[in-house]
């Protein structure tokens, strides 16, 4: 109700102003609209220098770079929202979660490990892997960003952000197959002395600060110091120690120089450097239908507040009596080693149901750091009619994060009985069992006995882990992950353009870019792991006759020791003025990526003398190791290596019917180079080497119109694409796999500005979207890997904690059934349980047992048995993920001017986000509902602006609503990563300005 209420409070004000601008065209010009409540995006602000952003009246327009030249916004036939400073400050734009909501088809979401996505219509990034480039190209001054930590930064100081939609690669960067965002910073001025500064307070004792100084020294040179400074206690309250977490740390200082030495001549470089350290959440909340039998861990119909059951991890299964007893050949032994049953309790019993998004339960206390150097260098130069500009730019950025894996905490008495029998024989006290084989496991593990504190191993590099002393330790047992990362990468851009009275011009330009990734990791560590990694390793050593042992890595460690791109691209457009009002534009790119990647991927994977010191890679046995099953013979690492090359180009012919009027039609192609997906662990897991390249054949029309005396603005937009190769992550066996499908996208996009009267600013945008898979290849849906086959019986591997699917070819379910329940009586194991009725799968029925034993015994059914991976599913007529079908946004504000030169300026803003799908293979559980938000500020000007006063507040309504979700895998237990809005915020702030 309140939703239409909204909407329709909106519609009457914005039906109600219309009129007024047809009747005002022969009306004064307005009064200036001041900095902290300019028109939004696409209003005509002109775009000033950052914080120095001067007042504008009627029918100016916001000067971009969206063809690297300068342009009126209203002049360019692409489909471009800008934003000047004074509008970021008066939409309370402050982060990338904000810039997306009043963009049309744009659509803005964390990702499962360190990263983040634009979408726009319909286009993000949907591969996951260091080898995956992005499909929105981020851009800082026009220079491509590489693996940026500008996602979690605030904005300050800028000129204004340009959003460019559609394929782009003629013009900017690498890979800009959906689009462009492009922030640019406010360049030191010559002519005066100028400096700002502006303090927030608000609820959750947040603080804010922001501050620039501009220092002119002498006629031709100028320096620019900004920064900002954000610290605030957390938006999640943790119901396990009554805390709050997910707070922020951050600040952030830039420093400019200008150069002019002449008329033609502008020399510009720049240094800036971002840092944080708080305990954000990297993963916000997790949601789960918890399976009761624990094959799947969460089932496929609901996202409830459950948690997965542990049963279904590779921890659980690893760590149980059945698979234990089945190791050792000894049920004896594995049911007084194991941790567990895999029919037993789950381990995270006792722990509360937290529908709250913004609530959790755990024990363990999140880190976040991250930092980023920036350095850019541009030097421009008239030639008279020819322009050139030649950047250089570095960059490089580390980012550190850690978190709950499960966001759970273990209940401790479960595995009591066994952490006793631990000690016991350590001590000698178990006959059979030499002390020797357990002491160091319970030195490392347990070390002030069975009642004391739980040791686990920390994320290192080592691989030794808890066994060398590397440990954390508490009174829970832990699990927990680590995302690390460190980038470097540096670029070189050449342009030289014309700007010829006559019938043509051109611009012709070339860009090397050169990255390297090192330490790429991903850590899943647990007390379960540790114990496993011991005692497989120390029961293994004893039956081989060899000195005490431990599994390495003990702990989850996918590494990429090395990433490197080096990217070359060549690029230039033409451009024939046939008229004074008939342009066509051609362009055309060439693209070279060539990337290397060196990784492995370990867990429990060779055996390592607990004496061992340095590395566990340093181990005799380390050598048997075999990182990459796809090459003959023992491979230290996977080495993959590979060039991928494309033409790109584009097509515009725009007319302009009057000076204010203008039409366009264009083809463009985009393109994404490919990749390499990472190692996986599962021996015989189906998984390609590596992922194709996308392409996108994009067709677009568009008018932009000014009306009235710039009173009235409206920007229309239609497009039709067709995409080839769509790149797609799923996570399966602890890796991320990568694939490719075709898909179709259409849609239509409006933006709007109404000037009615005097200090009156309304905006408005919408868009639809269209997204449909074309391609009909069968993929597994990991939810439910029996693909709707009621003939089947779906089987958790005990070995590896993945699921494979049983299917009768003939006979039906109950074939199956009985397949399954005879094979696993001789393992010791149950035969097949049914799902909960609302379950939402194919199956009726789930079993535990060894996908690799029943695929040997399926072999004397005479093809009435199949053991599969999975039963693939077609994606075709299947939406995309993040494509909301609607987008609608409108904001209004009124400029009151006082007498005394003061002035005040309320402002609200209204953003609806419509239903969408997190997950390709969409379904009740992957749907995002629709959402809307609201914001609201009032400001009060001081004479000539030097002062100002603003209250403001976000997210009226305090909306929890999700704005995106990622699976992870089986052996994780199929949980959901949720990412929502941001929790209402609400305070005050003040600044001053001269």
């Amino acid at each position: 109700m309140r939703k239409i209420e909204l909407f329709g409070a909106t519609a009457m004000a914005l039906v109600a102003l219309l009129p007024g601008a047809a009747l005002a065209q022969n009306a004064p010009a307005d009064a200036a609209v001041t900095q902290g409540a300019a028109p939004a995006q696409g209003t005509g602000a002109k775009g000033g220098t950052g914080s120095d952003a001067s007042s504008t009246g009627y029918g100016a327009d916001i000067v971009v770079t969206a063809q690297r030249q300068a342009q009126t916004l209203q002049e360019v036939p692409i489909a471009v929202s800008a934003f000047s400073a004074a509008a970021l400050e008066a939409q309370q734009i402050d982060n990338a979660s904000d810039l997306q909501l009043t963009l049309p088809n744009v659509t803005f979401s964390k990702g499962n490990f360190s990263g983040a996505s634009f979408t726009i219509r319909g286009i993000g990034d949907l591969c996951v892997g260091i080898s995956c480039d992005a499909a929105t190209a981020i851009h800082l001054n026009g220079s491509p960003l590489l693996a940026t930590r500008i996602f979690e930064t605030e904005y300050f100081d800028l000129e204004r952000v340009e959003v460019l939609r559609g394929p782009q690669g003629t013009l900017f960067g690498r890979s800009a197959s959906s689009g462009v965002v492009n922030f640019i910073s406010a360049k030191p001025r010559t002519d005066k002395f100028a400096a700002s500064g502006e303090a927030e307070y608000g609820n959750f004792d947040s603080i804010r600060a922001k501050a620039m100084i501009n220092v002119p020294l002498g006629e031709t040179l100028a320096v620019r110091v900004a920064g900002f400074y954000l610290n605030r206690n957390g938006y999640t309250l943790n119901t396990f120690n009554d805390t709050r977490i997910d707070g922020r740390d951050m600040y952030s200082v830039r420093g400019s120089i200008r150069w002019e030495p002449s008329v033609d001549t502008t020399v510009d470089v720049l240094v800036s450097y971002f840092k944080e350290d708080d305990d954000r959440l990297r993963i916000q909340k997790q949601l789960c239908q918890t399976d009761p039998t624990g094959v799947l861990g969460c089932l496929n119909n609901r996202r409830d507040g459950g948690r997965t059951n542990t049963n279904s991890t590779f921890t659980g299964t690893l760590g149980s009596r059945e698979f234990l007893s089945i190791a050792f050949g000894s049920p004896a032994l594995g049911n007084a080693l194991g941790l567990g049953s895999l029919y037993g309790q789950d381990g995270y019993a006792g722990n509360p149901i937290l529908n709250d998004p913004r609530e959790v339960f755990t024990a363990f206390n999140p880190t976040y750091e991250t930092d980023e150097l920036t350095v850019q260098g541009r030097l421009e130069h008239n030639f008279g009619p020819i322009k050139a500009q030649l950047t250089g730019f570095y960059h490089e950025t580390t980012v550190d994060s850690s978190q709950d894996y499960n966001l759970g905490v273990s209940n401790r008495s479960l595995i009591q009985p066994t952490l006793n029998t631990l000690a016991a024989a350590a001590a000698g006290a178990v006959p059979g069992l030499p002390a020797a084989y357990f002491q160091p496991i319970a030195r490392a593990l347990i070390p002030n006995g069975p009642q004391g504190d739980l040791c686990t191993s920390l994320p290192e590099k080592s691989g030794l882990g808890v066994y060398g002393g590397f440990s954390r330790c508490g009174p829970i047992p832990n699990a927990y992950d680590r995302s690390v990362q460190r980038t470097r990468d540096w670029s070189a851009e050449a342009i030289v353009s014309s700007d010829f009275d006559g019938l043509f011009n051109f611009l012709l330009g070339g860009i090397y870019v050169d990255a390297k990734v090192r330490d790429g990791d991903y850590y899943v560590n647990a007390f379960a792991i540790d114990y496993v990694a011991g005692i497989l390793g120390s029961v293994g050593a004893l039956g081989a006759g060899r000195a005490p042992e431990f599994s390495a890595t003990p702990f989850f460690r996918s590494n990429t020791d090395l990433f490197r791109l080096k990217s070359y691209g060549i690029f230039g457009e033409a451009y024939f003025d046939f008229t004074d009002t008939l342009k066509l534009t051609l362009g055309a790119r060439y693209n070279n990526d060539k990337k290397f990647v060196r990784s492995r991927s370990t867990l429990a994977s060779f055996a390592v003398p607990y004496t061992q010191t340095g590395s566990a890679f340093d181990a005799p046995r380390a050598a048997l190791y075999d990182a990459d099953p796809v090459i003959a013979g023992i491979q230290p690492y996977a080495v993959r290596n590979k060039t991928f090359d494309e033409i790109t180009g584009r097509a515009v012919l725009d007319f302009k019917i009057t000076d204010d009027n203008l039409l366009y039609a264009s083809y463009s192609r985009g393109y994404k180079s490919g990749g390499f997906n990472p190692p996986v662990q599962v021996p015989g897991l189906t998984v390609p080497d590596a992922f194709q390249p996308e392409i996108i054949n994009a067709f677009e029309i568009g008018s932009k119109n000014t009306f009235a005396d710039g009173k009235l603005t409206l920007n229309l937009t239609g497009f039709y694409y067709k995409y080839k190769g769509l790149q797609l992550s799923r996570i399966v066996a602890r890796t991320s796999i990568n694939d490719n499908i075709d898909a179709n996208i259409w849609g239509v996009e409006l933006e709007s500005v109404v000037r009615p009267g005097p200090g009156w600013v309304v905006n408005f945008g919408a868009s639809y979207l269209n997204t449909e898979v074309s391609s009909d290849a069968p993929f597994i849906n990991q939810r439910d890997v029996s693909g709707g086959n009621p003939n089947t019986v779906i089987i958790k591997d005990i070995g590896n904690g993945s699921n494979c699917v049983v299917r009768a070819n003939t006979g039906g379910a109950a074939t199956a059934q009985a397949f399954v329940a005879g094979v696993n009586a001789a393992l010791g194991l149950r035969g097949p349980a049914a799902f909960p009725v609302d379950s939402n799968t194919g199956a009726a029925t789930g079993a535990f047992g060894l996908c690799s034993v029943l695929t040997g015994a399926s072999a004397g059914t005479a093809g009435a048995i199949s053991v599969l991976e999975g039963i693939g599913v077609s994606l075709k007529g299947n939406e995309l993920p993040q494509a909301p079908v609607v987008k609608f946004s409108a904001g209004v504000q009124k400029t009151f001017d006082f007498a005394n030169g003061m002035s005040l300026v309320p402002r609200a803003d209204l953003t609806y986000t419509g239903e969408s799908f997190g997950n390709i293979f969409n379904g009740r559980i992957n749907r995002i509902q629709g959402y809307e938000q609201v914001n609201a500020q009032i400001q009060l000007n001081g004479m000539d602006e030097r002062w100002f006063v603003r209250g403001f507040i976000q997210n009226v309504f305090d909306n929890n609503a999700t704005t995106g979700l990622y699976l992870t895998d089986q052996s994780s237990g199929l949980f959901t990563n949720i990412f929502t809005l941001e929790p209402r915020r609400y305070g005050i702030a003040a600044g001053f300005k001269f």
